[in-house]
């Protein structure tokens, strides 16, 4: 009998162990909430208007929007009606229904309504508006791009795409996917 005692001592160290780990670890760290956590919002602001500097002070762009929320579980934000005003030559403004910026603000999701217009040069080129339904764009790139169908116009030419990607810095645009449009000329025939 005492050989079996002895053979369960081990057993009953490791028991006693578990037990005071189990213990220790309620007592550090309280009773944690079951479930998911909670998505409410630590601060959010109404008429926003929020300015980027370069490092020489010149004005890069301009966001403007109804409201702003963040949320700090995801350390995400929610912009109501954002437009985003690019002040190179010539400007550039975005706009949508809702922008979702991520953690870093690297990368700023346009969602419903998104319209992009790059505004003509003096010499009387009309602007370019871009339209479609959803856009990611990179603030500090001044890139963007969609998956989604997107219409062209500028004057009387519209151009249509299934997918886009724009740079504000080179002015280039690269329209994919099935591409077709209806391009008008502003020359005048001599006779």
């Amino acid at each position: 009998m005492n050989d079996r005692a002895s053979s369960l001592f081990p057993l009953f160290m490791l028991l006693l162990l578990a037990a005071l780990t189990f213990w220790l670890s309620r007592v550090i760290q309280g009773e944690a909430p079951r479930g998911p956590l909670r998505h409410d919002p630590d601060y959010w602001a109404e008429g926003v208007e929020l300015r980027r500097f370069d490092i020489n002070g010149t004005l890069q762009h301009t966001l403007a929007a109804e409201k702003l929320v963040h949320y700090p579980d995801d350390d995400t934000t929610i912009v109501t009606r954002p437009h985003v005003t690019y002040h190179r030559q010539p400007p550039v403004e975005i706009s949508a229904r809702m922008a979702y910026i991520g953690r870093d603000g690297y990368e700023v999701d346009l969602v419903d309504e998104v319209k992009v217009v790059r505004h003509g040069a003096k010499d009387g080129v009309p602007p370019t508006t871009l339209e479609t339904r959803t856009l990611k764009i990179f603030p500090e790139e001044e890139k963007g791009r969609t998956d989604d169908p997107v219409v062209l116009t500028r004057g009387a030419s519209v151009v249509r795409g299934t997918g886009l990607e724009i740079d504000n810095g080179t002015g280039i645009t690269v329209l994919r996917g099935r591409v077709s449009g209806t391009l008008h000329s502003n020359r005048t025939r001599t006779p």
